[in-house]
């Protein structure tokens, strides 16, 4: 993940580079359908906009990138396709793992994966063993796998009560701080951009807590199509908007 030749300051200054950007990839069996195959055909591509991605971020300054891999809900598509997902996101993350390092990215996981196949869970594990120094870290790139906003909410909220059981919490202790800290993304800033690809326009039972002042931006490009230009044009709209927080 060399950088690109381009100069990306002057595009995007660094002070309108939002720390977190969050992306749900939609529409890679619609890609795949437009191309005459079958929807794998369409996730083995994904995995190349998701490599564009990532070297595009890191470039111009953001320090997580979340990237909605596959969901609880995704468990109910056909099984072929499912596995054929499973061993794609296995191979990926090995893959890419040398290359991400040596860029500085380092990978996390957030989601339900004690639940995953355990292959998937191997490649998981070895990239999670992958420790960068502060000095060396540009990026953190978090992928959520057999992830939900309501997975996650519940098993924070089970986590508090246990504390308050047990007496280590008092109930009128518990702030918002504390449930960020039960989250899965905690230590982490809230992501300031949400991306959606496809023309869809929903969260899709993602990061729910996290993106409550979340700026949104859609697309109607199908994500294998989401490259490097759009990566950009995105964070440059981004860049364009007045967060006001609910203040004038």
């Amino acid at each position: 993940m060399q950088p690109h030749d381009n100069h990306i300051a002057p595009i995007l200054p660094p002070e309108s580079v939002p720390q977190h950007v969050a992306i749900i990839m939609d529409g890679n069996g619609r890609w795949a359908k437009g191309q005459g195959h079958q929807r794998l055909f369409g996730h083995q591509h994904g995995v190349d906009a998701v490599r564009e991605v990532v070297r595009t971020a890191a470039e111009v300054g953001v320090k997580y990138l979340t990237v909605y891999a596959f969901s609880t809900e995704n468990w109910g598509r056909p099984s072929d396709e499912v596995d054929g997902i499973m061993h794609l996101i296995a191979g990926a993350i090995l893959s890419e793992l040398d290359t991400l390092t040596q860029a500085g990215i380092r990978m996390n996981f957030i989601g339900d994966l004690a639940s995953l196949p355990e292959a998937l869970q191997e490649s998981i594990h070895t990239a999670q063993q992958v420790d960068l120094p502060s000095d060396r870290l540009r990026m953190t790139l978090n992928v959520a796998l057999n992830y939900s906003a309501r997975w996650e909410l519940t098993e924070a909220m089970q986590q508090i009560a246990s504390e308050v059981q047990n007496g280590t919490l008092a109930p009128e202790r518990i702030t918002p701080e504390t449930i960020d800290d039960h989250l899965t993304t905690h230590g982490m800033p809230d992501p300031e951009l949400l991306i959606r690809t496809s023309g869809e326009k929903r969260l899709s039972n993602f990061l729910l807590w996290q993106l409550s002042y979340t700026e949104l931006y859609f697309t109607d490009t199908l994500w294998p199509d989401f490259g490097r230009e759009q990566m950009l044009e995105a964070l440059r709209a981004y860049g364009q908007r007045h967060r006001r927080f609910g203040k004038l």
